[in-house]
C-alpha cells in the first residue's frame, strides 16, 4: 500500500512539473524582453589552512530576477556552480593552475509539499534527483544556503607552495546550460539570466579562529 502511495506521488509531481513547464514556456515566449541587472557581487571571501587542506568560505549577493522567480515557483529547478581555482604566478610563462574544485547546486521548489530542496555535489547534478539534499521551508532560506559557503575544501595543503606567490580565483554562476532546451534557447542574450560573479586575490592564508 505503501509503495501505491508513492507511485501515486510521484506520477502526481511528474504531471504537475510537465504543466508548470508548459505554462511557463508559453508564458516566456510571449513576454516582452525586459533588461534587468542581477548585480551579483562576491561580498565576502576567505582562504584558511585547515587541518584537512585549504579551505574557503565566501559570500555572494544577488536578487533572484522575476522570470527565474516565476520558474522556480512552478516547480522548475535551478541550477549554480560556483569554482574556486588556485593559480601559481610565473613570470616566464602563464600562471600555473596547481588545484580546481566545483560545487554544484540544484534548487528546487516541491509545490505540493511547499518547501524547497537544495543540492549539493561536487560534479553535475542534472534531474536524476539521486543526490540527497537538504529542506528548506522558505525560499530566503535556501538562497541563503545557495548564496554562502563555509569552510569549502578546495585544495590539499600540499599543493600551496610558501616560496611562491599563488591567487585564488573564485568563479559563481546561474548554470544554464542545465536547464530545459527551450528555457536555454530563451536565455540567450537575455540579461536577467545573466547571474554571475568573481573575485580574485591573493594567496595570503589565514589560520582558523
Amino acid at each position: 500500500m505503501h509503495s501505491k502511495h508513492l507511485r501515486a506521488r510521484q506520477l502526481l509531481e511528474r504531471v504537475a512539473f510537465a504543466c508548470a513547464f508548459v505554462l511557463l514556456l508559453l508564458a516566456t515566449a510571449l513576454a516582452p524582453a525586459r533588461a534587468q541587472v542581477t548585480g551579483a557581487e562576491v561580498t565576502h571571501m576567505l582562504v584558511e589552512r585547515g587541518d584537512d587542506g585549504i579551505l574557503l568560505s565566501t559570500t555572494v549577493k544577488f536578487d533572484l530576477p522575476t522570470v527565474i522567480e516565476e520558474a522556480l515557483a512552478k516547480g522548475i529547478p535551478m541550477f549554480f556552480v560556483a569554482e574556486a581555482a588556485i593559480y601559481r604566478d610565473r613570470w616566464y610563462w602563464y600562471d600555473k593552475r596547481v588545484s580546481y574544485a566545483a560545487r554544484h547546486m540544484r534548487l528546487a521548489f516541491q509545490p505540493l509539499t511547499r518547501r524547497w530542496r537544495l543540492q549539493v555535489s561536487s560534479s553535475p547534478i542534472g534531474n536524476s534527483g539521486l543526490v540527497l539534499g537538504q529542506m528548506f521551508d522558505t525560499r530566503e532560506e535556501a538562497l541563503a544556503a545557495v548564496q554562502r559557503i563555509s569552510r569549502w575544501r578546495i585544495a590539499d595543503a600540499s599543493a600551496i607552495d610558501p616560496d611562491s606567490t599563488q591567487f585564488v580565483e573564485y568563479r559563481f554562476r546561474l548554470d544554464v546550460s542545465q536547464l530545459p532546451r527551450p528555457f536555454q534557447i530563451g536565455a540567450v542574450g537575455q540579461s536577467e539570466w545573466n547571474i554571475t560573479a568573481s573575485r580574485v586575490q591573493r594567496l595570503e592564508l589565514d589560520h582558523p579562529r
